[in-house]
């Protein structure tokens, strides 16, 4: 170990699991009956005005009741700890679309939905369609396999559960910060490796002019904050590409460092999903796991969530470098997965590869890093 000791993080976004397991009412928020009320009749009166629900925004959706708890939300989430469990979405009484539609209300109060995939998908599903996630360009979020922690594009990530599980399948989340500050205390010396960038795979969806891999570091202390980025998977399939640096032992070993912290019972929370969940997490400051899972047999049984990446216009001041494996909202914000071509689109069915009218009001030609 060498080199001075590193700046330690203490802001609220700094947990322990356990900490945060022993006091759920601060991070659990159980709708009341008339927030209920309000989401279920939005979405039934909703449903038949609007084609793609792209077309819904907190101007057609103010959910007066409910925003006020929201917008507090919302600075929990970019600002404070970080995540929120919202329970009680009325699934079982609403059909699935207008399910989709409450979900897309919600998100609106936090943040405007940004693309998942190179087909413009804004609504993203989360469910096991048999593929193998050794594969260069699979996507975790279409299997069954364990996911180790990780974070997704955009300011904030959040799922609705619609359907749960046959077994397994719990999510599990971990602060960043404290993942940082820990090896900032124990090995200062890798904590320094990942301040350094590293390569990663874009999975095959290229922005234009960009290369099938981009370079940066996990740990970026900016603007008094400690903001992370990391997906090993990413940085392990990078490796298929002659021109990408092969992994350093040193590097390898700092990796090997964070993942245990972050399955250290003693750093991270699990928690299960029910119908009706909906999670938000920031993306900066949280790192996000599950279990592997056995599902059901019936399709219409299936594990099912669906996944918003939403892009905060007053989220945390971001470095220069999170805008090459993002491109930048007109808000300045990280935009997502930018692909050529691409079309904005809310795709119900879950392997949906059309595409519906063009959504480009948050992206300029001119707006990217």
């Amino acid at each position: 170990m060498t080199g001075d000791a590193l700046p330690i993080f203490q802001g609220g976004d700094a947990w322990l699991g356990p900490d945060m397991a022993a006091r759920p009412s601060e991070w659990i928020y159980q709708l009341a009956d008339e927030e209920v009320a309000e989401l279920e009749q939005t979405a039934r009166a909703l449903d038949p005005k609007v084609g793609d629900i792209l077309e819904i925004s907190r101007d057609n959706a103010p959910l007066p009741v409910l925003a006020p708890a929201l917008a507090k939300m919302r600075r929990d989430v970019l600002h404070g700890r970080g995540f929120v469990l919202i329970r009680g979405v009325p699934v079982d009484r609403l059909s699935y679309r207008q399910s989709a539609i409450a979900f897309w209300a919600i998100g609106m109060h936090l943040g405007e939905a940004v693309p998942q995939n190179a087909r413009g998908h804004t609504l993203g599903h989360v469910r096991d369609l048999g593929y193998d996630y050794s594969k260069p360009t699979a996507r975790g979020y279409q299997t069954n396999a364990r996911l180790p922690y990780h974070c997704d594009a955009g300011d904030i990530v959040g799922l609705l559960s619609l359907k749960t599980p046959k077994s397994g399948g719990l999510s599990s989340i971990v602060s960043s910060v404290t993942v940082y500050n820990e090896m900032a205390r124990r090995r200062p010396d890798l904590a320094r490796v990942l301040m350094q960038p590293v390569y990663r795979d874009r999975r095959g969806e290229v922005p234009e002019g960009r290369q099938e891999w981009y370079a940066i570091p996990v740990f970026n202390p900016h603007g008094g904050r400690m903001l992370v980025t990391y997906v090993r998977s990413a940085v392990r399939k990078a490796q298929r590409f002659d021109e990408v640096p092969r992994l350093t032992s040193e590097q390898e070993e700092a990796m090997d460092l964070l993942d245990a912290i972050a399955e250290d019972p003693a750093i991270h929370l699990d928690m299960e999903f029910r119908p009706g969940d909906v999670q938000f997490l920031n993306n900066h400051t949280i790192l996000h796991s599950r279990t592997a899972f056995e599902d059901w047999e019936e399709p219409e049984r299936k594990r099912h969530l669906l996944r918003l990446w939403l892009a905060s216009a007053d989220g945390p001041a971001m470095p220069e470098v999170f805008f090459d494996f993002q491109l930048r909202t007109r808000d300045g914000r990280p935009g997502g997965i930018i692909a050529p071509g691409e079309v904005l689109n809310t795709p119900l069915e879950v392997d949906d590869g059309g595409a519906g009218d063009r959504r480009d009001r948050m992206f300029d030609a001119t707006a990217r890093g």
